[in-house]
């Protein structure tokens, strides 16, 4: 894969000033950088969720990208109709249903399913800030093992679902995890996506300050260690072969892992935790090493 130069990438603002984002909001990011990769082709399908808010109010919007706000359960099937009539006109159009851990692996998993069972052409970007963030931080399947949410307040108990290997297992045709802090990565990934004809699938790591507890300045840091500690693995996958991306394959290597404790300290959502907790999790960054390897 070729290293793009962020520096040579179109600046033209699909994001505006004045949105309702919070601070240090990674979905701010996603979607400046969703901008870069793919420009005025995008149309976004949204269901409820912390980017139905980041818009602003009617009848004005921050986002320059057509958009289309759907009920929670419905944006794969919405955007699958969408993809088929732009091809039905001949119009040259990239749809993406954009929505967050929610609207992916809980609420909206059904239409997901579909999509990909029927191999629509769309792209489903998951944007993972690991909890039901907008409407008052309450655990989602994708929020991690141990940490707090408002109805977890000892800890969640359960593990993270692994949502990017159940899509592989629908073997559509492409499948990549990516992160707001590896840009060049993710908008490279968006670009190979939207050339690949058929379901595609990208599950972007997306830390959250105000659900995570942390001071907005970090979301960047926090991102980073996410990969750096292993925690979150960059990959892709074309027609099931699964490749590991530049920024993770040092971490292949346990020892060259930076300590978990690094990125679970940074975090108030993990105050909970006890040293066995640690050792668990631990344990489960090394099982996902160990299962995703087995696809390469």
């Amino acid at each position: 894969m070729m290293v793009l130069n962020i520096k040579e990438l179109p600046q033209e603002k699909y994001l505006l000033s004045g949105n309702a984002a919070c601070p240090g909001c990674p979905e701010a990011l996603g979607l400046k950088y969703l901008g870069m990769a793919l420009d005025d082709k995008v149309i976004l399908v949204v269901p409820a969720g912390c980017s139905s808010v980041i818009q602003g109010l009617a009848p004005g919007s921050s986002f320059r990208f057509t958009t289309l706000n759907v009920p929670f359960a419905s944006s794969d099937a919405v955007a699958a109709g969408l993809a088929a009539a732009k091809e039905v006109v001949g119009e040259d159009a990239v749809v993406i249903a954009w929505a967050g851990d929610g609207g992916t692996a809980d609420i909206g998993m059904a239409t997901l399913s579909g999509a990909a069972e029927r191999n629509d052409n769309i792209i489903h970007v998951c944007v993972d800030n690991e909890a039901y963030m907008n409407t008052g931080i309450q655990r989602s399947s994708l929020t991690p093992y141990g940490a707090w949410t408002t109805t977890t307040w000892t800890g969640k108990k359960e593990r993270k679902k692994e949502l990017p290997l159940i899509m592989l297992a629908h073997k559509v045709p492409y499948v990549a995890t990516a992160s707001i802090a590896y840009p060049t990565d993710y908008i490279e990934k968006l670009r190979k996506a939207a050339s690949i004809k058929g379901f595609k699938y990208i599950h972007l790591h997306a830390p959250c300050p105000v659900g995570w507890r942390f001071d907005p300045k970090y979301t960047v840091r926090v991102a980073k260690l996410a990969v750096e500690t292993g925690m979150w693995i960059l990959f892709e996958a074309f027609n099931g072969k699964v490749t590991i991306s530049p920024f993770s394959r040092p971490y292949q290597n346990k020892e060259r892992r930076k300590p978990v404790t690094e990125y679970l300290k940074l975090q108030e959502r993990f105050r909970t935790m006890k040293p066995e907790d640690v050792k668990l999790i631990e344990k489960m960054i090394d099982d996902a090493w160990k299962t995703l390897l087995k696809f390469t």
